[in-house]
């Protein structure tokens, strides 16, 4: 008897509970406080960067959606300007790079030890499993926000 009261008052709560999120993940709207997804380059970069250490300031691959998180934002807070793809970003400046089209971009970036960066802009997941399988990813890659 013991068995049964712990399924009836355990483990069906908990399934129910599962149920509930996972239809809550398929449905409810996507939204963000600000589109922009915002990276810094710190202090000391180049300076780590000239005694050879590799040091990855950014992910090699950065996941933007579409509505979401569609506009990338570099912030140099080191002491010297930073190259990032063909753009020259001062010390203490931004730069924005607003994406309107779902795609894979490549740029060259000496912020990775790779020396690349793979940004892949993706469109607004409809609702139902593309939604749920978006966030599910968004939850296992680092930097993305669901």
């Amino acid at each position: 008897m013991t068995g049964r009261r712990f399924l009836y008052w355990v483990l069906i709560p908990l399934a129910s509970f599962a149920v509930a999120a996972l239809a809550w993940a398929a449905i409810a709207p996507v939204s963000s406080d600000s589109r922009e997804q915002v990276y810094v380059i710190p202090k000391g970069t180049w300076e780590h960067r000239q005694a050879g250490h590799h040091l990855d300031v950014i992910p090699s691959r950065i996941r933007l959606t579409l509505g979401v998180k569609d506009i990338l934002v570099m912030r140099n807070q080191d002491d010297v300007p930073q190259l990032f793809g063909p753009v020259l970003i001062m010390p203490g400046q931004s730069f924005q790079l607003p994406f309107q089209r779902p795609s894979e971009y490549l740029f060259t970036c000496p912020l990775h030890s790779s020396g690349l960066l793979t940004i892949a802009v993706e469109p607004m997941p409809e609702p139902g499993w593309s939604r749920l399988r978006w966030r599910a990813t968004g939850l296992l890659t680092p930097g993305a926000s669901l």
